[in-house]
């Protein structure tokens, strides 16, 4: 019997079963598909240029083969998460991968551009349905020291996708050659995907439904709504979405308000809400990693457009060379991500705020370099700050998951997972339409393409700063908690002692 089970609070500690033998192979399974599905956000952008001409579509139409992607992706985690608590985890998965697999098919067979529209949002769709699961497994078939490093692959498999989307892209569209070279990006996640879906059959652990199966569609519907209208004037910003749809911010908000009334009033009558609100004000370490988590994703997913615009169209470098430019933030985050993972248990909130200040010391150097060094050598001086920048996010991503998520119920995991990754998209969404937006009002009808970039930056490690500041707060927080309980064990061990200390006689 679990605690939980005990003591009657959904938030208790869990003892589960036995730890399945097959738990790490499991977790490339499932680490893989999360990279497909990741770097799909990112590696499409490289090649829209191309899309655009070959078929005959218009800017606005292109947009959507991106923004489309990131708004259906976002709106089905929560859902997707609690579907997966309350059925089987490793169920969804496996339908969601193999929709995943069949709609980037379809994406590469697309003849016009509204069918691939079409096919980019099921496949966003597909995406967000198999994300939660993928921290939920975590959490399932790991604990202790071994959930940590599992998270640390995780958290790899995160910030990697996104930084090496551009490099990728522009991989694949310089060994696929020619006008149907773009269709490669989607192609290639198909016989990945099938080995996957194979793999994963036959060893990802099978989940015990958890006996209250009912989905709470009302609030399906208010959350799906409330980050619809907060995510839609985002995905529409290159045509103006910002000044013409302002208001839905506001309905968003509303929305979302609502549905956290709505939440509160299915608890008061024990009923089971889609994401329970004490996760955020009981769980520890779960709201300000949210918090954190959003903060970060504001300035990270950005930054990357942001470097493509600079290195291809003021520098003209090619697709490839201007991801291999960015290359060196991608290897330090992968170094680091994965020994963070063992780290985090005991170093905790303090990775994070030291990887922040390394992503905002190595990204706010490399700004100054290629803003002020000579512009034949800039790109090749600023690896080495970009490579530091790199170690600091892989200190951020990891272990931010691993303290969000480790005091949350297996139970819960998934809608727990799924809100995590929901402001993650948020804060993504965010990033990618207004970094952008301030690099093209920088440059106006000018050139001043490093001038440009150097207001891009400096907008990305401001929302990076904030991140830094909140996780700051908690560390010293979390670091006050435990020197008030090491005094309270220090004084329950050795009263006389403690009597006696004259320093402590004058301090009372």
């Amino acid at each position: 019997m679990t605690a939980s089970a005990t003591n009657g609070s959904p938030f208790a500690r869990e003892s589960g079963p036995e730890q399945d033998p097959n738990r790490w192979r499991a977790l490339w399974v499932t680490l893989v598909a999360g990279f497909m599905s990741l770097l799909d956000v990112t590696i499409v952008a490289v090649a829209l240029p191309t899309v655009q001409r070959e078929l005959h579509a218009s800017a606005a139409q292109v947009q959507w083969v991106v923004s489309g992607y990131a708004l259906t992706f976002a709106l089905a985690l929560v859902t997707a998460g609690r579907l997966g608590d309350a059925l089987d985890r490793r169920r969804i998965f496996l339908l969601a991968l193999g929709g995943f697999v069949v709609f980037s098919a379809a994406c590469g067979a697309a003849p016009d551009i509204t069918w691939l529209v079409v096919a980019r949002l099921a496949q966003g769709l597909a995406a967000g349905f198999m994300a939660p699961q993928n921290s939920a497994l975590i959490q399932q078939m790991f604990r202790g020291a071994e959930r940590g490093r599992a998270f640390g692959f995780f958290g790899a498999t995160v910030g990697i996708s996104s930084a090496v989307g551009p490099l990728a892209g522009g991989a694949i569209l310089a060994l696929a050659a020619g006008s149907e070279g773009w269709r490669w990006i989607f192609y290639v996640n198909v016989p990945i995907g099938v080995l996957a879906v194979l793999l994963g059959r036959r060893l990802l652990p099978r989940t015990r439904p958890s006996g209250r199966g009912h989905v709470d569609v009302p609030g399906v519907l208010l959350l799906g709504l409330g980050v619809l209208a907060l995510m839609y004037p985002l995905v529409q910003a290159d045509s103006g979405g910002l000044g013409r749809l302002w208001w839905l911010f506001l309905l968003g908000a509303a929305l979302l308000g609502v549905f956290v009334r709505w939440q509160r009033r299915l608890l008061a009558r024990d009923a089971q809400p889609l994401l329970d609100p004490r996760l955020f004000t009981t769980v520890r370490g779960y709201a300000v990693g949210a918090g954190v988590g959003t903060l970060y994703f504001i300035g990270f997913s950005g930054v990357w457009l942001v470097f493509a615009l600079f290195y291809q169209r003021g520098l003209g470098f090619s697709p490839l060379r201007s991801g291999l430019a960015v290359t060196p933030f991608a290897i330090g985050s992968a170094s680091a991500a994965v020994v963070a993972g063992r780290l985090v248990d005991r170093f905790g909130r303090l990775l994070t705020v030291c990887g922040l200040t390394g992503v905002i010391t190595g990204l706010g150097g490399a700004a100054l370099l290629l803003r002020f060094a000579p512009l034949g050598i800039a790109p090749w001086t600023a690896a080495p700050l970009l490579f530091l920048g790199g170690i600091g996010g892989g200190f951020v991503v990891s272990p931010n998951i691993t303290m969000t998520l480790r005091e949350v119920p297996v139970r819960m995991a998934g809608a727990a997972g799924g809100a995590l990754q929901t402001g993650q998209r948020l804060g993504a969404a965010v990033g990618t339409a207004a970094l952008p937006g301030l690099y093209y009002l920088a440059l106006g009808e000018g050139d001043d393409y490093r001038g440009a970039l150097s207001v891009a930056l400096v907008a990305a490690l401001t929302g990076m700063g904030a991140s830094l500041a909140l996780a700051t707060v908690d560390w010293r927080r979390d670091r006050r908690t435990r020197q008030t309980r090491q005094t309270r064990q220090t004084r329950e061990k050795c009263p006389d002692e403690v009597a006696h200390d004259p320093l402590h006689s004058r301090q009372t």
